[in-house]
Formats: C-alpha cells, sequence, structure tokens
C-alpha cells in the first residue's frame, strides 16, 4: 500500500477557501490524502454562506473550526496548497503550489458557489495527480 500524503490547504482567515478544499479532499481523496487545513488569521468561525454552500454538496463542515498555522507547525506536510494570494512563510523541503482563488467572504452566495466549485475541480484535479503518481510508483508485477 502507498502513502498517503499529508495536503496542509492554506488561506488567510481559514474560513471559507480552506475549509472546503479540505472537506472534498477528505470527501473525495482518502486513499491518496491526509488533508488539513489553516490560515494566517482564522476567522471566530465557518460563515453560514460557506457551511450551505458545501451543504449543498452533501458535505457538513458544523463540527469544522478555523485553525492557524502557528497550530499545525509541527506536522510535516508532503504539499502545501496556498490559496491565501499572500506569500507563504514554509520549509524549503515541503513542495507549495499556488491556487489563484478568489475570497468568498464578502460575495454574495451564487458567487460564493461558484468559488466552491472551483475548488471543487482544484482538489479533484489534485486528487487525480496523486492517484497517478501512486500507479506510477508501483511495482509493474503487483
Amino acid at each position: 500500500m502507498n502513502k498517503r500524503q499529508r495536503v496542509l490547504f492554506v488561506c488567510v482567515g481559514n474560513a471559507c477557501r480552506s475549509q472546503m478544499a479540505e472537506a472534498f479532499a477528505r470527501a473525495y481523496g482518502s486513499d491518496v490524502l491526509v488533508p488539513a487545513s489553516a490560515g494566517f488569521i482564522p476567522a471566530a468561525k465557518v460563515p453560514p454562506d460557506t457551511l450551505r454552500a458545501m451543504g449543498e454538496k452533501n458535505l457538513s463542515l458544523s463540527a469544522h473550526f478555523p485553525k492557524s498555522i502557528a497550530h499545525l507547525s509541527r506536522v510535516d506536510f508532503d504539499l502545501i496548497i496556498n490559496m491565501s494570494g499572500m506569500p507563504l512563510p514554509v520549509k524549503e523541503r515541503v513542495p507549495l503550489q499556488e491556487w489563484d482563488v478568489d475570497d468568498p467572504i464578502v460575495m454574495d452566495y451564487h458567487d460564493h458557489c461558484k468559488v466552491r466549485d472551483r475548488i471543487e475541480t482544484l482538489v479533484m484535479n489534485l486528487i487525480l495527480e496523486l492517484r497517478r503518481q501512486q500507479e506510477k510508483s508501483r511495482p509493474q508485477n503487483a
């Protein structure tokens, strides 16, 4: 069995984008990754529009809460996905991907859902890429 990749999704408040990415990754890619999420300046809570938008995808964020990136500083991640639009101070040995995703915190609900759908697509593409990498690393006679 191949090792699952530890992936950290980061945004500013860990209230919308990174929470959505973590939920999609947990629901669709648990065979290849172990997701977590955090923010630079954690919000007080996950906003109602994010809860509602993810509920429409049958994913509940009711038990989720915003976390600081500092809380996860001792965890060794295999990949960090930065959606904050800000430079991320990461350890040199950790691969970093930058995803250009607008912050839906001030958007109307319709646009909030567009951001949710974009994140879902990005996460699915990541999961497919991790599955391809696992397939390539398997012995041919396995």
